[in-house]
């Protein structure tokens, strides 16, 4: 029996053909925290084959930088977070949503309209789409990889309008008072962007107050915001309000259930599913 064991934890502890290392470890662990909302230890020493002790240092490393909550018998998510991934990590996360929303949204825009382009990595992927499609359009955005991804694109249709300001290193975004001046020196038709979290209440919320700050005025200078949205932001709260749902005209959702949805539709909000 010990034998046993010890042979289901070299393979549930190795990633093609490799150990797995602590922190790859830690972000499955939170990746699958996001999808399931909780985690037994239990449960987490059977899925990668670890003691008991390297479970609750895991799970003890990962409260201390405010990712997860621990509870008796596992972890939660924690109700607020002023915690932020990187950008490239975050790029990795939900994939499969994200090129949903992205298609959703693509749909949505006509041509020859000025969009204004959060730093989210959901939005990124969405301009992915709009460059693999080709529509005529006007990018305005803060995201440095958003940028990048334009110039290094063979789409003549797509203009550019780069908000410079102080680089964010994690985010790849420019922030501060000189991103909120030159945001709020134009309008566009359109705001496509994500946030790290909508409450209960309603309010939009992100980790960072910068970023924050700086998508708040991107809604208020377009005429048509739209909100991408995946039920693990539902119910979570972030360090910093950005707007609230009133402030939407559009919401794209997915992996949201029915009920949900009704509640985040309203007099001037529009819900649509990826």
């Amino acid at each position: 029996m010990l034998a046993r064991s010890k042979v289901s934890r070299a393979i549930f502890s190795v990633v093609r053909g490799r150990p797995l290392l602590p922190d790859e470890r830690r972000r499955m662990v939170v990746e699958l925290l996001r999808s399931r909302g909780s985690v037994s230890v239990a449960e987490l020493e059977t899925r990668f084959g670890i003691s008991l002790m390297t479970v609750r240092r895991d799970l003890a490393e990962l409260e201390r930088i405010g990712l997860v909550r621990r509870t008796h018998g596992g972890a939660v998510l924690p109700a607020m977070s002023g915690h932020e991934d990187s950008f490239a990590t975050r790029l990795e996360a939900d994939v499969a949503a994200k090129e949903r929303l992205a298609e959703v949204s693509a749909a949505l825009l006509p041509a020859g309209a000025s969009v204004y382009v959060d730093s989210s990595t959901t939005s990124y992927i969405a301009v992915r789409r709009l460059l693999r499609e080709k529509l005529r359009c006007t990018l305005l955005t803060n995201s440095l990889p958003v940028m990048d991804l334009v110039c290094r694109s063979d789409t003549p249709e797509v203009e550019l309008v780069g908000v410079g300001g102080a680089l964010r290193t994690l985010t790849r975004s420019y922030v501060g008072p000189q991103s909120v001046h030159c945001v709020r020196a134009h309008f566009a038709d359109y705001a496509i962007f994500s946030v790290r979290g909508v409450t209960d209440g309603g309010y939009l919320t992100d980790p960072d107050p910068l970023e924050a700050e700086v998508k708040r005025v991107m809604i208020g200078r377009a005429r048509h915001p739209v909100l991408l949205l995946d039920a693990s932001k539902l119910g979570r709260a972030a360090l910093s309000v950005v707007a609230e749902l009133s402030d939407v005209r559009t919401i794209i959702g997915t992996d949201i259930d029915d009920g949900a949805l009704a509640r985040l539709a309203g007099p001037r909000v529009d819900v649509r599913v990826a």
